[in-house]
């Protein structure tokens, strides 16, 4: 049952109101972004739509407020079940009746769903494109009235795309057997050859086609030259992320599980996610990525679709993406809430070698193999762009942007080229007087001139081409060598451990016929001073009020078994933040706070505003920023081993914040200590008696009451005292 201005409706009721009405009062927003009305409008009036719209873009509203408002129930066809546990959560806290069919179920729990569904129960139903296929469920959707059919993620039709699955094959059949049904598809990635494809396969050649545009502005693309790339990932996080939700991705199952094991070692709350584990603790670590605070998956591509946590604040890349679908996509898990987030990567020579050898060594036929050439060549020339990279990001894709973004790596540190025909020179003759047999780490010694045992065996030292690039050093060496590669003017024979080879492309660079310009690599700079959050304010009072929000999210999603951000977003925290609204009515135009959320939770986070309010100007006391946190939490009932959790800090810790505000008379002894006060009078006669030498001493008065009484009590105790006696 849905709430409407103030009534109750049921869903044949709801079906008299508009588009956005519906948008505000259910879903808390003012009004549509880009496309969504057309799309909206165009799908209850019964026609069907392909829409490209980039991830956090509000791809699932075109579906959700048609299901709404068109007669039946909407079906959503997702091809993981935790995007459709994860919608179905979003859902019923908005007070839609969803549900989910798929193999998590057990029987008892599937006849449940079908009854509702048979007794027009329900406004939208998730389920797996294989159920579809099923008699089962052809015969109960025959039986049933059906609003519409939504196929998500519907790249995965695409053969040639990075994340086919067979079972959309079949979904063709949806327009066979329900003819007159609207369908929508929908995708954040697609190029025009997977475009033709979904129109194919899913029988949508007279689909209204909703393009969107490719955009993410909030998320700032940075590629660094591969180096050390554990410690540039670590000083990455530290630098801007300490405390965020991330995900780190790798190319292969055992670089995540070292990757994973190694940042925990340097503090970060890191966990492995591949297909290869035991699929009870995959499934244990993505739930606790979803519903903790902080929590950095480090995982291989198997991890991401149907991953709507909206607050991962950065996607971070170890290895190589095979094609720039699969960077977009990837990297496109970050900043779902529209707020900043980082796609930053890793990358080198090595890289290239082993996708091209993966390649090369795949069972594909060769028309397959050459688009995935055709992708990684494409994936390349992104890494080594000079000029603005969201721009040709999104060129790859048949979009658009006027002007240089201003927030990715080579607008905000514009990248030099130098003159390297002469290197280049260098290197290719180096290439072909050693017999086009050996690496790079090779050529580059004899280049530099070094005279070790292998080169002095091999009588290299005696070539034209020995010594003749010593003013260059061994990291830009690399660097020409990479781009020679990435360029195609060098191939790599894997069969011969990774020699090198001339390309017929390098003859003109050879001959003097034409110039290369290279890339000049940044060198990389340690990182220094103390560690912060990408979260800043500009008062602190901000920071303790926003991490008490937070706080406030974590308790209540803790209670429902949901994640946070089933709650609010990010978004609209930060909203309460700026806004601080003091009554229901405030809180009621802040984005995101549609009337049933109003209703659920608008008390609870009134509360908090107001208690700091009231606490507005802690500076004039002597409280550290994280002691008053600690107080404040405290003061809005959460109990000692609460915040401990919450904060990630120890209890002995919390109570050493409530100590000092005790003697400043900030808090009352009782709210702090649960203690009869013949006990408290015990303890503090024990105090008391403590000799001039050992005033300040507790474990005399610990070993005195055998440990009845543990140390943070004891300090809250002394401190209440002190604050009596002066």
């Amino acid at each position: 049952m849905l709430i409407c201005n103030g009534y109750r409706l049921t869903t044949k009721e709801f079906m008299n109101n508009k588009p956005i009405e519906i948008l505000k009062t259910v879903f808390g927003y003012d009004k549509f972004r880009g496309q969504q009305q057309e799309v909206i409008e165009n799908l209850i009036a019964g026609q069907d739509a392909l829409v490209l719209m980039p991830t956090g873009g509000g791809k699932s509203l075109c579906y959700q407020i048609p299901a709404l408002i068109r007669p039946g129930v909407g079906i959503v066809i997702s091809p993981l079940i935790a995007l459709m546990q994860d919608q179905v959560s979003a859902l019923l806290q908005l007070g839609v009746k969803a549900a989910f069919l798929n193999s998590t179920l057990s029987y008892d729990e599937a006849q449940r769903i079908e009854r509702q569904l048979l007794n027009d129960e329900l406004d939208l139903l998730y389920v797996a494109p294989e159920r579809l296929t099923s008699a089962r469920t052809g015969a109960l959707f025959e039986r049933i009235k059906i609003a519409l059919f939504a196929i998500d993620e519907a790249h995965c039709v695409s053969q040639w795309g990075h994340d086919f699955r067979v079972d959309y094959l079949q979904l063709s059949l949806l327009h066979e057997r329900f003819p007159d049904i609207p369908r929508i598809a929908l995708t954040a990635t697609a190029d025009d050859k997977t475009r033709e494809e979904i129109k194919l396969r899913l029988n949508l050649g007279q689909a209204q086609l909703y393009l969107s545009g490719f955009d993410r502005p909030n998320i700032r693309y940075r590629i660094v030259q591969k180096q050390n790339a554990r410690d540039q990932l670590i000083d990455f996080i530290r630098a801007e992320h300490a405390g965020d939700a991330g995900i780190v991705y790798c190319l292969s199952r055992k670089k995540v599980e070292a990757t994973a094991e190694w940042l925990r070692t340097k503090g970060v709350n890191a966990l492995p996610y591949h297909a290869g584990m035991d699929a009870g603790l995959r499934a244990r670590h993505q739930h606790q990525f979803l519903m903790e605070e902080g929590v950095v998956i480090v995982a291989t591509i198997a991890f991401g679709m149907g991953i709507d946590k909206p607050n991962v604040r950065f996607v971070a890349h170890l290895d190589l993406p095979k094609s720039v679908e699969a960077y977009y996509q990837e990297t496109g898990r970050g900043g779902r809430d529209g707020l900043p987030a980082n796609a930053w990567m890793a990358y080198g020579l090595q890289d290239v070698i082993t996708l091209r050898k993966m390649l090369q060594e795949s069972n594909a036929d060769e028309a397959h193999k050459r688009i995935e050439y055709h992708k990684l060549d494409a994936m390349l020339a992104l890494c080594e762009q000079v000029h603005c990279r969201r721009q040709a990001l999104l060129a790859y894709f048949g979009d658009t942007l006027e002007q240089p973004c201003g927030n990715c790596d080579t607008c905000l540190e514009p990248v030099n080229t130098w003159d390297g025909t002469v290197a280049a020179q260098k290197a290719l003759s180096c290439i072909h007087r050693t017999q086009q047999r050996y690496g790079v780490g090779y050529l580059i010694d004899v280049l530099r001139g070094k005279s070790n045992e292998r080169i002095l065996r091999s009588a290299h030292d005696q070539l034209s081409t020995f010594g003749i690039g010593a003013d260059i050093d061994e990291q830009q060496w690399h660097s020409v060598f990479r781009q020679l590669v990435a360029r195609g003017l060098v191939a790599v024979d894997f069969e011969r451990f990774g020699a090198l080879q001339l390309t017929e492309a390098c003859r003109p660079i050879l001959r003097g016929e034409q110039q290369l310009m290279l890339r000049k690599d940044l060198k990389a700079e340690k990182v220094k001073g103390s560690k912060r959050t990408s979260r800043e304010f500009g008062k602190a009072d901000d920071t303790l009020l926003w991490n008490a929000l937070r706080a406030k999210r974590k308790m209540i999603a803790e209670a429902q078994d949901v994640p946070p951000y089933v709650i609010f977003h990010d978004a609209t925290l930060m909203a309460m933040l700026e806004a601080k609204p003091a009554n229901r009515q405030q809180m009621s135009l802040l984005s995101g706070v549609g009337e049933r959320k109003l209703e659920l939770y608008a008390d609870d986070f009134l509360a908090v505003i107001k208690e700091f309010a009231k606490l507005d100007g802690y500076g004039s006391t002597d409280l550290s920023d994280t002691m008053a946190e600690s107080v404040a939490l405290f003061r809005l009932g959460y109990g000692i081993q609460q915040i401990a959790r919450q904060r990630e800090l120890q209890e002995s810790t919390i109570y050493g914040h409530l100590a000092q505000s005790l003697e400043q008379g900030m808090l009352v002894l009782a709210d702090v200590v649960e203690l009869p006060e013949a006990d408290i009078k015990c303890i503090e006669a024990a105090i008391l008696d403590l000799p001039e030498e050992h005033k300040n001493a507790l474990k005399p008065v610990y070993e005195l009451f055998d440990g009845q009484y543990n140390y943070g009590i004891l300090r809250c105790v002394r401190a209440a005292l002190q604050r009596q006696t002066g």
